[in-house]
């Protein structure tokens, strides 16, 4: 019964979207509501659980003093921290009329999102943009045909997106700049990739989506 109730529970749920995309009538045009109200439930207290687990991981994690166990303390007290600001923010917010939100703009949790969390987020990116650059450079060597039409389009792109690739190449006709080729390139064989790309990732969704709903697929349901 372990696995049979899940799986009943999945095919019941799948089979109500599908017929509610397609019966677009009365009670069928309701269950979509129904259900993402439900869902926004179950997110609710899934959210929790997953906080609950990234402190006992945490805290596991302190105790065996593994490899930079130091960094799970700013884990631990960063979320305390951030769940205590809310709090307070959130309680004095519905005292006041009409009712605010701990999100609203001027409180401590909207500051430490803008000046805290905002500027670390930033901070990640910009280290991921070193990864991209050396992980660029080597899928851009001129190893073969495929990458070298990989080259010669991402050097104009990147030339036709700053204002020195249209300086350099100013001395062309009109419409073959530096930025005419970018946006040929972004506007016609980059589209068409994503096209096929997005044709192939839905593809994938409904059959794995059938194999879920009928039960075929059970690897969620293993640990």
């Amino acid at each position: 019964m372990k696995r049979e109730i899940p799986i009943l529970i999945t095919l019941l749920a799948g089979l109500v979207f599908v017929i509610a995309y397609f019966v677009p009538h009365y009670p069928f045009d309701q269950l979509e509501t129904w259900y993402n109200e439900w869902f926004s439930i179950v997110a609710a207290f899934a959210i929790w659980l997953g906080a609950l687990n990234l402190i006992k991981l945490s805290v596991i994690r302190i105790q065996r003093k593994q490899h930079d166990w130091p960094l799970s303390w700013i884990v631990i007290i960063s979320f305390v921290l951030i769940v205590i600001v809310g709090l307070v923010d959130g309680f004095q917010r519905i005292g006041q009329n009409p009712p605010g939100s701990f999100r609203d703009p001027g409180t401590h949790f909207d500051w430490l999102y803008v000046y805290v969390y905002t500027p670390l987020t930033a901070t990640m990116f910009a280290i991921l943009a070193f990864f991209v650059a050396s992980a660029s450079y080597r899928a851009f060597r001129a190893r073969n045909f495929q990458a070298t039409l990989l080259l010669v389009a991402g050097v104009l792109v990147m030339a036709g997106r700053v204002p020195l690739g249209d300086y350099l190449t100013r001395w062309l006709p009109e419409h073959h700049q530096a930025s005419d080729a970018a946006n040929w390139i972004m506007d016609f064989p980059v589209t068409a990739g994503q096209r096929a790309i997005k044709i192939g990732v839905a593809l994938g969704i409904v059959s794995t989506s059938l194999r879920i709903i009928l039960g075929i697929e059970r690897s969620h349901l293993e640990g």
